[in-house]
């Protein structure tokens, strides 16, 4: 597909930035399986993704075997949304607003994580969020980590006319391979052969 009209994007953009709150990254375990989860994550221009989280997470890990992941944003229907005429089902509800990224996850060095991080503390600060710790310049660096994720397609749901949806490619996919799935542990099974 192409790009939606310019009025669309800007309305899913103003969506993800003042209105849908968490995301839901997911990332791909070792046996290549979708892990999903609510998080922080920030759009930037150009529906790159920017994501600032604590060391421990077992998703740093996923991220650097394969930095392929999807960011998802839902929320509330949109006060103009319609649903006439269902494609399948009628669920009796209008369509969430949703939007999604797709792309690949760089780490952000320490200054770049600090530059991010701060500018989202600032802006959350601003609007009267205080209650995340507040982290100097080395806690960040020791604490933190920030990645970018650099889209490859976009879709939109809920921001056109009725049931219409946007699903368009903004770069390149990632050039690799994905990886093959460690051997399984688990016993086959009931009733397998």
């Amino acid at each position: 597909m192409t790009r939606p009209p310019d009025d669309v994007v800007h309305r899913a953009e103003a969506f993800v930035r003042h209105e849908a709150g968490f995301a839901q990254v997911t990332t791909l375990d070792a046996y290549g399986y979708p892990v999903s989860r609510s998080m922080t994550a920030f759009l930037a221009d150009g529906f790159v993704v920017e994501l600032v989280q604590r060391r421990v997470h077992r998703r740093l890990a996923q991220l650097a075997a394969d930095p392929r992941l999807l960011t998802t944003w839902v929320g509330a229907p949109a006060p103009s949304a319609t649903n006439e005429r269902p494609h399948v089902f009628d669920l009796g509800r209008l369509p969430d607003r949703t939007v999604m990224v797709r792309g690949a996850a760089q780490v952000m060095d320490d200054d770049w994580t600090w530059e991010v991080y701060a500018r989202h503390r600032a802006d959350h600060l601003a609007h009267g969020n205080d209650r995340a710790p507040a982290r100097d310049r080395a806690q960040v660096a020791a604490d933190l980590v920030g990645m970018r994720v650099v889209p490859y397609r976009v879709r939109l749901e809920g921001f056109g006319v009725g049931a219409q949806s946007y699903d368009w490619t903004v770069g390149r996919p990632l050039d690799r391979t994905p990886p093959s799935a460690p051997p399984l542990s688990a016993p086959p099974p009931q009733g397998a052969p």
